[in-house]
């Protein structure tokens, strides 16, 4: 393990976050409509933090990983901002490779 912790370079942290049903929304792309039903949240190396949305075809069937603006709605901001402050809580009590 390096002597110091500051010097470890880390490329990026990213959570996958679960949109409860009731945030959910439809947008559309390539003239197919989805259903965003994920946030990708990154943390920036300025400390902020950047989301974007994935979802499925509402029609069904199979698509690409296609990402989305997340709208300024404020219970999203809320959401991503719980999302971020668990995901610190759970990497601050990590066990390693237990």
């Amino acid at each position: 393990m390096p002597e110091d912790q500051e010097s470890v370079e880390v490329s990026a942290l990213a959570i996958n976050v679960n949109i409860p049903e009731s945030l959910r929304w439809t947008d559309s792309r390539r003239g197919r409509e989805f259903e965003l039903q994920t946030l990708n949240v990154r943390l920036l190396p300025d400390g902020g933090l950047a989301a974007k949305a994935y979802g499925r075809p509402v029609a069904g069937g199979r698509s690409g990983y296609v990402s989305f603006r997340v709208p300024d709605r404020p219970e999203l901001a809320a959401l991503i901002e719980a999302a971020a402050v668990r995901a610190g809580r759970l990497w601050t009590a990590h066990r390693c490779f237990a």
